[in-house]
């Protein structure tokens, strides 16, 4: 299994390195030559803004997009979830606009808000999984077809997944704990998403 990570800004080197510990091929992408022939593409964290800026100078966005829309299995993590919202409250909307949510991004407040919390996400088990959040976005709204993975105490969606399309607000990537990961990794490369579907 070959697992692209879009390299260009954020903790792309986390995301690899435990992949990597998950048994996989992970590879850096930085141009759109490298998304060839992957069974998946993870977008980091980081800063939304930023990542999308370099995504749209290295032309990632329009063959990501279409390569998401075959069904090519796709996971935004903080940063990433924003680029993948259909919405993005205050802000334009996410660059690729392919997964039916709503975003606001840094809900949690700046930096120095950032936290830890156990989270119970079903989809994982029963042991809870270990959040990082850092200037986090949040979920206020899924459309039809969207699955909420997770949610805080406070009722704040945390995670969802959409077919083959998965977000989370938090840092998997930061912790020792493979689960989300290996999770990412379960999904099925799915049929090619008619245009109802984003």
């Amino acid at each position: 299994m070959r697992i692209g990570v879009i390299a260009l800004q954020g903790d792309f080197a986390e995301h690899i390195a435990v992949l990597s510990r998950c048994g996989v091929d992970a590879l850096p992408v930085r141009l759109p030559s490298q998304l060839d022939e992957l069974d998946g593409i993870v977008i980091p964290g980081g800063e939304s803004t930023t990542l999308n800026r370099l995504m749209a100078e290295y032309s990632l966005i329009e063959p990501l997009r279409e390569l998401v829309c075959q069904g090519l299995p796709v996971w935004g993590t903080c940063a990433g979830m924003v680029l993948l919202a259909k919405k993005v409250t205050s802000s334009a909307n996410g660059s690729l606009g392919i997964m039916n949510i709503e975003v606001e991004r840094n809900a949690f407040g700046r930096q120095t808000d950032s936290f830890e919390s156990e989270l119970s996400i079903p989809a994982l088990g029963d042991r809870s999984f270990p959040g990082v959040f850092v200037r986090a976005p949040i979920i206020r709204a899924v459309g039809a077809g969207v699955e909420i993975l997770c949610q805080l105490r406070g009722g704040a969606i945390v995670a969802a997944r959409q077919e083959n399309r998965l977000v989370c607000s938090f840092h998997p990537e930061l912790t020792d704990d493979l689960r989300f990961h290996n999770y990412f990794l379960s999904l099925d490369r799915g049929d090619a998403f008619t245009k109802d579907s984003y």
